[in-house]
Parts: C-alpha cells; structure tokens; sequence
C-alpha cells in the first residue's frame, strides 16, 4: 500500500502568471485632456506667427503618439482591455482550480497559469513557470505521454494520458492526469491551447485497494471446496473457478479466453434444464439440478448445481451465479447417495422425454430431453397439453385422465406436436401411486416418432411408385406389341395406296394417332424407368443455351425467361434427348401455372459433397452433383396433393388438356439418369422443382471400342435415314411369340427380298436352325417369350455359332435384359414400336459386312 503524500495544493491566486493588466482611469483622460486645452489656449495668447512653430510642433508629437501606439497595437504592445477579461468571478475560478491549469500559444509560451499549475510543475514564481514538456523533459516513463499530448495540441485535437512521475530520494512517486485542448473554435482561439495537470494519486490507491480486495475475493473462491460457474444468456461460459476447471481438467487462461459454451461442460441434454426456467420480469430464482458434466477427456462426473439467475425488467435472464457441488464421492461413501445419483443419470439420460404431471397437465417435473423438446417446439414448459398440436391434444388430454382415475394398460397416443415444423411423438401414460396423486397423476413417457413417419412414408411411396412403375411397364411392354402390330400394318396400307386415293388421308391418320400413342408409351415407360436411353457427355450450360428458343417460343410473351448459369459447371452424361424433354415438361407445367404472366428461372450450379451432406434431400447420398433448378412465379402446388404429382396420370388440368404424364417422365428420366428431383412449393407464390444429376468423372469414362467388346448393344436408328435402295437378300430368322406381329414383321421383311423363317419361341428357333443346319444370316428376336426367353436362346445359338449376327426387338429398354447376359456378346436392339422402313433399315445394316 502507497502512502498518501500531501502534494495537493494551496488555494492561493498568488502565482498566477500573465502579462500584468492595469486599471484605467477616467482623472487621467481628464488630466491629459485638460493640459491639450490649456496648451491651446496659451497659444492664442501668442500671436500668429509666434504660436505657428509651437502649433506644429505640438501636432507633430500627437502625430508620433499616435504613430506610435498604431506599430504597437499591431505587434500586439499595445492591446485594447477586455472588460469581461477582468471579471473577478471568471478569474477566481480558473485561479483557485483544484487542477492545473495552464494557456500555451502557438510557439508554446505560457501565457497563463494558475496556483496549481505552479504548485504541481515545482515552479518557485509565475517567472518561474515553464509548459508541460519542458517541466518533464528527460523522464522516460513520461516523454511518450507528452509526446503523444503535444501533437494533439499542435493539431487542435483533444488528449488525455495518465502517466506516474517517480519520486525524487527515494520518495514516494505520483500519479498525473494530464489534458489538453483547443481555447475555442475559431481561428483566434485555436491558436491557444489549454494544458490541465492534476494530481489522481488518492484516486489510484483507492482503485489498488479496491483491485486487491477482488483478487483476494477472487481466489478465496477459486479455490473454494466447491465448484462455481456463471453463463450468459447466450450459453457461453463467463466464468469458471479455479476448483471445477480443476474437476474438469480444463486450463482457467483457456477458458478465459472465451469460446466455451455451457454444452461443452454439461453431458447430455442437461443444459437444457438450465435453460428451461420459465422467465419471471424482476424475479430471481434459484433452482437445483442433478447432471452429469463432462470433462475435457470426455468423461462424465455426476454433479449437483445450485443454479440462481435474475431476470431483468423486460424478462430477459442476465449471467447466473451457479455453485457446483461434486457429487463423485457420494458414489463411493454413501450407497443411498450412489443410488440416487445412478438415478438421476438414468432418468437424465435416457432417449424418452419424461414428465410428471398433475390432474390438468401442469408439469412437475421433467428430464432433460423433455426440456430440451419443450425449448425446441417453442413451449413454455409449463403445460405438458402445449406440447402437442390443438388438433390432437384432446388425446392426451383423456389419458391423462384415465391415469388420475388410477386406470391401468393406457393405450399410447400417437399425436402431433405443435411448433412451426411438422414433428410427431408417441405419448405413453402411467399412473402413480395412489397417495401421490394430489401432487402428481401422472408419468408421461414421450417418444418423436418424427423420422420414423418420414422414412414409413418414404418407404410406402416408393413402394407405389415402383408398383406403378411396374404396371406401367407392363401395359407399355402389351402395348407396343399392339401398336408394332397397327404400325406395321398401316405401312402395307401405305405401300397400297396413293396419295391420290379417297382413303389415303384416313390411312394417315391412323398412322398419326399410332405414332401418338407410341409417344405415350416411351412416357410410361420413362416413368417405369425401362426405356432405352443413350447417354453422352453433356455441359448443361450449352444444352440449355441451346434450348432458349424452344423455351420461349413455348412459355408465350407473358412469361419472362431467365437462364442464369453456374461458373465452371461439371459434365454430366444424359440421354440429350431426354434430359431436353425433362426442360420442356418442366417449361409447359410452369407456363399454364401463370396463366397472367410471370418469370421462368432457369439456375445451374455445381453442388460439393459438402453442400449435399448439408442439404439432407432425403434419399439423396452426399456426392458431386449438378444442380438445375427450375423455378416459377404460378399459383403454386398444394400441399395436400404435392406427394402425387409424380404419379401417371395424376393431373390437375381440365379433361382433354393433359395426359397427367408429364411430370412421371420427369420422375422416370432423371431416376433412370441416376439423379434425383425434389419439389418445393407455396400455394400463390410459386414452385421449384430442383434436378440433381451426378457429376460425370472422365476417368470412369469407358472407351466406346472397349463397350462393344463387352457386348453394349447398338441400337438401331430410332427413324432410318432415307435410303435410295431398302432391299437384300439372305435367311433371316424371326422369332416373336405374338403370331399378328410376326406374320406382318414376316411379310415386310419378304416384300424386301428377304427369305423368311418364322417360330413363336426359342424352342422353335433352335429347331428351325439345326433343320437350316445353322444357314441363318440373321436372327431377329424377341426378349421376352414363353419357354425360351431371348437372351437364353442368344447364348445357345453363339454356343454353335459365334459369328451369328443377332436384333433383339423389345418393348422394354435395352438394359431389362442386358444384364442377364453373359459378357463379350455383341447385338444391335430396336424398340418397339417399329415401323416396317425402321425395321428393314436396322436389318439391312445389322446384315452388312
């Protein structure tokens, strides 16, 4: 502790220094008046050319006065007395100052100062008075401080510095406050600058006093028997004591540092319980809690908390003041205290929120986690019934009442929970004990049933997505096998007929429903995902850029296009076709969904694994993908019918202007792709349907040569080029089981030139080969068939023959059946349906050398 010295000043205006100002006197001016008079009067006595010499010489001298006095009021000599200057009030102020006061000007000249300025500086007479920075030139401790001081004196700004000036023999040293300002404001004033020095030793010992108090209170209970925490309202850890960073084994710098959160500490769901007081304006409450903290090695040590907090005005929680009490000991020296400790971490940690409730479902008392559900949905903690949606509250509501009746084998109740999110939980409720039911009626046993809904729906959606598609497929397979059927046949009508002929334009027309009716099949069959698709290397970017015109001839002038690109996007490999038919959908669907006009976005973007992890689309693993979002202003989707838009023929258009398949051969498409398409919708505000399509790697590209080699097929040409010359000759065994379809595939082929073997199955076609012993320059097959299906007999016959040339025809995509055949088989594949030029063009180069 520092002795006060007794440098405080005396309360004398003697030592002021200024330049001396002296009173004027009115006698005086009287005086000197008088004598000019006198003066002038003695001369008119004389006569005029007597007095003529002393006239001039007289105003020569009151010219020289005058003269005089005009330099030296100019070179500030001679000055003009300011009356409010010498206010005795005004004076007495600045001279009896408790502080130092002293006026500098511009070259730094003390032109005042007063009594404690003189007293604090050590300056004998106002003679003696010197400015700050002469007074402490040569201290070290001091020369920065005035340093910095004079340069905001010099620049006209303001500054304060607190330095402590060492004691001279050994003494005791001091401390200054020293100011400085501009006098005023206008260019006058700013020229001077007001120095203030005082004298804050007292006021320093008392802040020492007072700083070693707080140390001493400060380690007193850091190193207390007991632990003690405070956290802020945010959850991070204010402060920790010396003893529980010790229990903890935690460094008191590092915490000190910031950056713990109460979570860090407390295991499990307990933070939440000291979270869960319910806020009282201007209360402070005190509540104890059983919880396990964690330490910084991960284990748990069972502790007991003392947790007061104070709540402000307006409700909110300030810091708390938290004792900790270790309750690891009890574990070992008390059996009753182990049980009640392994208890409260059963009842603490257990996956179920539980809570005791009375006859109107005002909670008791609850676990962690069900506190920590009660923060979640936004409850107040203090009803169990506002945990649960109004809709189904009335079921919990009569359980709790079966169970204050003492009933027993309570039937769960499945309900939904209120909060902004759809969450579901599965209440069980128990009785109590008789003699306890005043206090408590019930136990309550909460389980969230939330994700396991979603994945049941999930699960069940898929399940009739995939039993659509295979129904879909199905019907597509029965029906190309009709439509090959009319196709065919309508060609031989054609090849009959000339255009001249009355009937013509009715054979046209067949021809144009049955190629519509194909084009409904390739879309069911895009939504079973069993079409054959031909996937390249494509940059969305440009596929897209390509696809502007279409778009906007197809929206119409009231929809505004815009296309905005990702940087640098990845290729993908997609059907080109295909993935345009995905756009157009979307486009057409997004148009008659704002029918007053709108805006269209079309935004790509490369999506990390990281974003994927973070955007937890279900279903969708976390990969490289790029993403198309397709974006509308329309009147939205509603959420009652937004899980059936995928579906075939669901649709929400008039009869006659949809076929409901639209969005099913978006679905199928982009799944056979490999991608994934999720929607996004808000009745009158608009929908998003996102695309995510795998990221194509070169790397895993194979070469087109090594593909044949391990039997990819080779598809025919959707629509034969026109060709001057369709016909051949050579022995072409047909094989299909449907006899309408191979009687006419038979005819078109011979009225081409070709001769023609027929069988309904493999069997057949096995035995019609070795009858031809093995003559047979084609096989042209189709997959599926009773008995022999067609990949079977592929084997059997390059079992013979491995040169044989072979057209597999099929309703379903080329790779339904691939697999199941064995590698390094080569064949070229036609979809039905098929018209008779299409299938004479794939026989015609399938048959060339």
């Amino acid at each position: 502790m520092i002795a006060e010295p007794d440098h405080y000043p005396p309360q004398q205006p003697a030592a002021a220094q200024e330049p001396v100002r002296r009173s004027g006197s009115i006698l005086l001016v009287l005086v000197v008046a008088g004598a000019i008079v006198a003066i002038a009067l003695a001369l008119t006595t004389l006569g005029r050319a007597q007095a003529q010499p002393y006239i001039l010489g007289l105003l020569a001298l009151l010219a020289m006065v005058g003269l005089f006095n005009l330099f030296a009021f100019a070179a500030g000599i001679v000055r003009f007395a300011d009356r409010s200057a010498d206010d005795p009030v005004v004076r007495r102020i600045a001279d009896l100052a408790y502080d130092g006061i002293a006026v500098t000007d511009s070259r730094g000249h003390v032109v005042y100062s007063n009594s404690a300025y003189l007293t604090l500086t050590g300056a004998a007479s106002p003679h003696d008075v010197r400015p700050v920075e002469r007074v402490f030139i040569g201290n070290p401790d001091v020369s920065e401080a005035v340093f910095r001081l004079l340069k905001a004196a010099r620049e006209g700004k303001r500054q304060q510095e607190e330095v402590r000036i060492a004691g001279t023999d050994g003494g005791l040293g001091r401390w200054l406050r020293m100011r400085v300002r501009p006098l005023g404001q206008n260019k006058g004033e700013a020229k001077y600058a007001v120095w203030s020095v005082a004298d804050i030793t007292r006021d320093r010992e008392r802040q020492e006093d007072v700083f070693q108090e707080l140390q001493h209170a400060i380690e007193y209970l850091d190193h207390a028997p007991c632990g003690f925490f405070s956290v802020n309202a945010a959850g991070e850890i204010a402060y920790v004591n010396a003893t529980l960073a010790n229990w903890l084994d935690y460094d008191l710098a590092e915490i000190g540092s910031g950056g713990l959160k109460l979570t860090d500490i407390v295991a499990g769901d307990g933070a939440a319980l000291l979270t869960s007081i319910t806020p009282a304006p201007g209360a402070v409450t005190t509540e104890v809690f059983d919880v396990d903290l964690r330490m910084r090695t991960g284990k748990t040590m069972p502790a007991r908390l003392y947790h007061k907090l104070a709540f402000g005005a307006d409700g909110a929680p300030g810091a708390s003041r938290t004792l900790v009490i270790s309750r690891a000991r009890d574990e070992r020296a008390d059996p009753q205290r182990a049980a009640e400790v392994r208890f409260m971490r059963f009842f603490d940690h257990t996956p179920m929120a539980i809570a005791t409730v009375d006859r109107s479902g005002a909670i008791v008392s609850a676990n962690a986690r069900f506190a920590k559900l009660a923060q979640a949905l936004g409850s107040d903690g203090k009803s169990i019934f506002n945990t649960v949606n109004a809709r189904d509250r009335n079921l919990l509501v009569a359980a709790i009442n079966q169970a204050a009746m003492g009933q027993g084998d309570i039937a769960p109740a499945e309900v939904m929970l209120d909060g902004a999110k759809e969450r579901w939980g599965q209440f069980f409720v128990t009785a109590v004990e008789e003699d306890e039911r005043e206090a408590e009626a019930a136990i309550v046993y909460m389980l969230e049933t939330t994700e396991r809904r979603a994945l049941e729906n999930q699960i069940n959606q898929s399940q009739k997505m995939d039993m659509v598609g295979q129904l879909a497929g199905g019907i597509a397979h029965d029906f190309n096998n009709v439509l090959s059927a009319i196709m065919m046949a309508n060609d031989f009508l054609l090849n009959a007929h000339k255009p001249t002929d009355p009937s013509f334009q009715d054979i046209m027309q067949i021809k144009q429903n049955a190629t519509r009716a194909a084009t409904l099949v390739r879309q069911l069959l895009a939504f079973s995902r069993r079409q054959t698709l031909r996937p390249q290397v494509l940059d969305l970017g440009d596929a897209l850029s390509d696809l502007t015109m279409l778009l906007r001839r197809l929206i119409g002038e009231k929809v505004k296009l815009d296309l905005i690109h990702g940087r640098d996007l990845w290729p993908v490999k997609v059907d080109v076709s295909q993935f345009e038919q995905v756009i157009v959908n979307l486009a057409v669907n997004a148009r008659d969904a704002m029918a007053d006009g709108g805006k269209l976005t079309v935004r790509t973007a490369n999506v990390t694994t990281e974003d994927a992890a973070q955007l937890a689309y279900k279903g969708m693993p976390a990969a490289e993908y790029v993403r198309i979002d397709i974006i509308d202003t329309g009147t939205g989707i509603p959420a009652e019918i937004i899980d059936k838009i995928f579906e075939p023929f669901f649709s929400t258009k008039d009869v006659g202007k949809g076929t409901g398949l639209g969005l099913s051969t978006v679905y199928g498409i982009v799944k056979q792709t490999g991608g994934f398409v999720y929607v996004d919708s808000e009745p009158g505000k608009g929908t998003s349907f996102r695309i995510f399509l795998p990221r194509h790697h070169a790397e895993q590209e194979v070469a087109v040569e090594l593909a044949a080699v391990n039997g990819s097929g080779k598809e025919a040409p959707a629509e034969a080029k026109p060709r001057t010359e369709l016909t051949g000759h050579g022995t072409i065994l047909l094989v299909e089981d449907e006899e309408g379809l191979r009687s006419l595939n038979a005819r078109g082929l011979r009225s081409r030139g070709y001769s023609v073997i027929e069988a309904s199955n493999g069997v057949e076609a096995l035995e019609a080969l070795e009858e031809k012993d093995g003559a047979v320059d084609l096989v042209v097959s189709d997959v599926v068939m009773p008995e022999m299906d067609g990949p079977t007999l592929l084997k059997t016959m390059r079992q013979r023959n491995p040169d044989l040339k072979i057209i597999f025809v099929s309703g379903y995509a080329e790779d339904a059946f691939e697999k199941s055949l064995p590698e390094n088989q080569q064949f070229a594949f036609l979809p039905k349906p098929f018209t008779l030029s299409q299938l004479v063009a794939a026989v015609k180069e399938t048959m060339a050398p």
